[in-house]
């Protein structure tokens, strides 16, 4: 059996949705798109940009984190699973979500013009753990802040 981990590199599409539990286990769901940039090829060939749009839903203390800190916009950097489930609608019909399941998140800063920048930091799941961590940046960190624009299509 394999496991299909991702990482996925984009912004947060709507506020999260949180839901809390009898025994204060929360949930929290939201959209998150990622984009291929554009690009030309050697022969002249225009390839356009292409946006995806993933479910995201994180569990426990990491709920938590999601529900003070993320809103609509935010890039994030996140690591997690693959997941699939069916469920029935209101008319008995079978239907199929599949979402990411997050192991870890880490906020990767609010571009705004009022310099207000929310904390960015790493964040795993780990359900015991009810404050962020202490900031990290990860051997290759992500910085799209220059402007400029490669030829690569990746």
């Amino acid at each position: 059996m394999s496991v299909n981990k991702v990482i996925l590199l984009g912004n947060v599409g709507k506020d999260p949705e949180i839901k809390y539990f009898d025994n204060d286990r929360a949930v929290a769901n939201f959209s998150m798109a990622t984009t291929e940039r554009g690009y030309r090829t050697a022969n002249g060939i225009d390839v356009p940009e292409k946006t995806e749009w993933h479910n995201v839903s994180c569990w426990g203390g990491l709920a938590k984190v999601v529900e003070q800190y993320v809103k609509k916009g935010d890039p994030l950097y996140i690591e997690g699973k693959i997941r699939t489930r069916s469920y029935d609608d209101k008319n008995g019909v079978k239907r199929y979500i599949t979402e990411i399941s997050v192991d870890n998140l880490e906020m990767l800063g609010r571009r705004s013009s009022g310099g207000n920048q929310q904390p960015a930091g790493e964040y795993p799941s780990n359900n015991q753990q009810s404050s962020p961590a202490a900031p990290s940046a990860p051997a290759n960190s992500f910085d799209d802040s220059s402007g400029e624009v490669d030829d690569l299509p990746f």
